[in-house]
């Protein structure tokens, strides 16, 4: 019998990670793929809530290096995420799982404003709640809001999904020689300047003691790997390793 080890969670989506093969846009394969990754996490009774990326539409930071204003790049970012939200919520709902989407910028129209009693209440009613547009703010990044994010609604872990396997001590795409890291903490990533997120998102977890799980979301099973406490990609605490 499956028995997960975690309550409730939050899962990190890149908005890459919803584009699959193609170059730009969503993919309506991925999108079907990671509810059905969802759905089987619901069925084990664990409570789950998703931060989504925008940068399968828009990037503000790249914006910025042909003259954008940051502000303005961040603000197009922001709702970039919440088409990503909602393309998601369709396709989690088409598998039966009841969402709702909650955004850091006021759009009553689309989905509900963030607020932390609601999110909850919707978490204990068996509910997905997608947070979108990132904290709401210029010059902070979606990881930064899944961090920020998960410690107000007091999950246990952060999940971050990939495209590879976990952390390497180089990027595996270009060398082949990098080297898997199966353990290791915040301040050694830190150190090491490891790119598996943004230096403040890593800080803020470091700071607020919350785990972090690197994995290939590109592999099924792996999300429910995590939760069950199976051996699954990178772990990124606190503790100290070898």
């Amino acid at each position: 019998m499956t028995k997960p080890v975690f309550k409730r969670i939050l899962l990190k989506l890149s908005g890459e990670a919803l584009m699959g093969d193609q170059g730009f846009g969503i993919s309506p394969e991925m999108l079907t793929f990671v509810a059905g990754e969802v759905r089987g996490v619901c069925d084990l009774g664990v409570e789950l809530a998703i931060v989504v990326g925008g940068g399968n539409i828009f990037r503000g930071v790249k914006a910025t290096s042909f003259g954008m204003e940051r502000t303005s790049a961040d603000h197009m970012g922001m709702l970039a995420t919440v088409i990503n939200s909602l393309a998601l919520q369709d396709a989690l709902e088409k598998r039966g799982i009841q969402t709702r989407v909650q955004t850091a910028i006021s759009m009553h129209e689309v989905a509900e404003p963030y607020i932390l009693r609601r999110a909850l209440r919707h978490l204990e009613k068996g509910r997905v709640v997608i947070f979108a547009a990132g904290t709401g703010n210029p010059y902070f990044t979606t990881d930064t809001a899944a961090v920020l994010r998960a410690k107000e609604i007091h999950a246990e872990v952060l999940l971050k999904a990939t495209k590879v396997d976990g952390l390497y001590d180089s990027d595996p795409e270009t060398n082949a020689g990098a080297r898997f890291i199966s353990h290791i903490n915040y301040m050694q990533v830190l150190e090491r300047q490891l790119k598996v997120m943004d230096m403040t998102a890593i800080s803020l977890a470091m700071d607020n003691d919350l785990p972090l799980v690197v994995f290939n979301m590109k592999q099924p099973g792996n999300i429910e790997n995590v939760v069950c406490g199976r051996q699954v990609g990178t772990i990124i605490d606190n503790k100290e390793t070898g």
